[in-house]
């Protein structure tokens, strides 16, 4: 057995499939038309917890299939699991730039999940000549609810958050592992940027499609970059889905507004929204796991229908 399959199949089974899903339900291989084949590359990245490919597992699952079958030019690309925005943006920066000067685009249109948010807003902020456009997906704009309830247990339960942060190091080291990646890993550090005051200090420094007021949207166009964001509402809408159950309980956590499960409607907002109350959890924003997501809204299809957005715009 190959070393990557092997590890993979550990993977699966340590984290009981609570971080890596198989590609779903069959997607077409073949090209099929053009109506998603944007003037830039997509470039995917990926939230905490992430990676680019484990074998046959992905982050997007059927999501880079169904765009690439419809003419885009696609690439997934791999930061650290967990640490700081920062740390994850210059990393993400370091591959778009790769990206630009291997193929001979001038741009790239950038998609971050999650944490990705704050990683695609990093580089369109450092290098705007490289970037055409950004879009989030159930970004934490303005941070998350669960991880000021995180930050919150570090004073009154120190214990508990010890153990948190543990596990996510440890999963951030499996990552690596699991992928032959030698990337930092800083639960610590992911946790602050992902906090209300650490997404408020971040963008402060990148401002760029963040809203004025609460909950309205942001500017739709900075430095000739097209800002966008979609993101979901509720938790659980598939009894044979893990993530379901995940998000069900990490929403406790929520005071202020409706959300995912880890990011608020509200808090998820940047440039121009697209639809920030899709019946799709956190997890299932990326088709994950094994595409067993709500009935009403097919997570892929919302990707095919933005890069025919982005064709349209001459992005």
């Amino acid at each position: 057995m190959k070393p990557v399959v092997w590890k993979t199949a550990l993977v699966v089974a340590l984290l009981g499939g609570c971080v890596m899903v198989t590609s779903g339900p069959d997607e077409p291989s073949a090209h099929v038309d053009d109506v998603a084949r944007t003037s830039y590359p997509i470039v995917l990245a990926h939230g905490m917890m992430g990676f680019d490919q484990l074998g046959s597992l992905s982050y997007w699952p059927g999501i880079v299939e169904r765009l690439r079958a419809h003419g885009a030019t696609v690439v997934v690309t791999q930061v650290s699991a967990f640490n700081s925005s920062e740390l994850r943006g210059q990393q993400l920066l370091k591959q778009v730039e790769q990206i630009v000067a291997q193929t001979g685009v001038r741009k790239v249109n950038l998609i971050g999940h999650s944490h990705g948010n704050q990683s695609v807003r990093y580089v369109a902020g450092m290098r705007p000549d490289l970037v055409a456009s950004v879009t989030s997906v159930g970004g934490a704009t303005a941070g998350s609810e669960v991880a000021d309830w995180v930050a919150t247990q570090q004073r009154e339960r120190p214990w508990l958050a010890s153990a948190l942060i543990s596990t996510g190091n440890g999963v951030g080291r499996l990552v690596n592992w699991a992928s032959d990646a030698d990337l930092p890993q800083d639960a610590q550090a992911a946790l602050h940027s992902l906090t209300a005051r650490g997404a408020a200090d971040f963008s402060k420094r990148f401002p760029a499609g963040v809203p004025a007021q609460p909950c309205a949207e942001g500017a739709h166009e900075v430095q000739g970059i097209r800002y966008y964001s979609w993101s979901g509402t509720g938790q659980f809408y598939r009894a044979v889905n893990l993530s379901d159950y995940i998000m069900s309980l990490t929403h406790l956590a929520f005071k202020k507004e409706q959300g995912d499960g880890l990011v608020g409607k509200c808090a998820s907002h940047l440039g121009q929204v697209i639809r920030d109350d899709y019946p799709l959890n956190h997890f299932h924003l990326v088709n994950q796991f094994f595409g067993l997501v709500g009935k009403e809204v097919d997570p892929v299809q919302l990707y095919l229908d933005h890069a025919v957005r982005l064709k349209a715009a001459g992005l």
